[in-house]
């Protein structure tokens, strides 16, 4: 079942809940993906891009509560951190640290990476690698460390 599918499936059993805050946050997700697809002839979306779509939301989502935590507005936060938790049900499981560190830690071993000069040709790899899994500032920090730069 693609992800578009597992979305619909949502919206529907949301509207029979009359769950009116998760159906709009999974009514959002629907918007962006036909969004996607309007971008491209194709009539479906692969599913990293899907995944990317994804991400991108909830990343949104996440950002907006701590903006709203910042400025005292709980109410909004509240809001923004639900639909994030509705996202989160439809992405992959995130990686800890320790997991990130272990992959980044073989791409250094396989591309011979010895310094900031090799960090275009790591991030390259663990990106793809770790596509949904890590957040892309987690996997920048690490492979900064790694490989020197502080």
């Amino acid at each position: 079942m693609t992800l578009s599918e597992k979305i619909n499936d949502g919206i529907k059993s949301a509207m029979r809940n009359k769950d009116k805050d998760r159906l709009e946050a999974l009514r959002a997700v629907k918007t962006a993906l036909v969004l996607e697809m309007s971008k491209t002839a194709d009539k479906d979306l692969s599913e990293k891009v899907e995944m990317q779509v994804l991400t991108r939301l909830h990343k949104q989502r996440k950002e907006s509560a701590a903006i709203y935590h910042e400025q005292d507005r709980e109410d909004l936060a509240k809001d923004e951190e639900y639909q994030a938790s509705v996202l989160e049900e439809f992405l992959p499981k995130q990686m800890s640290e320790a997991e990130v560190t272990g992959v980044i830690d073989e791409i250094i071993a396989q591309t011979g990476a010895s310094g900031m000069k090799d960090m275009g040709k790591v991030m390259g790899q663990a990106s793809g690698k770790l596509a949904g899994k890590a957040d892309g500032k987690l996997i920048a920090d690490i492979v900064k460390k790694k490989l020197g730069a502080n």
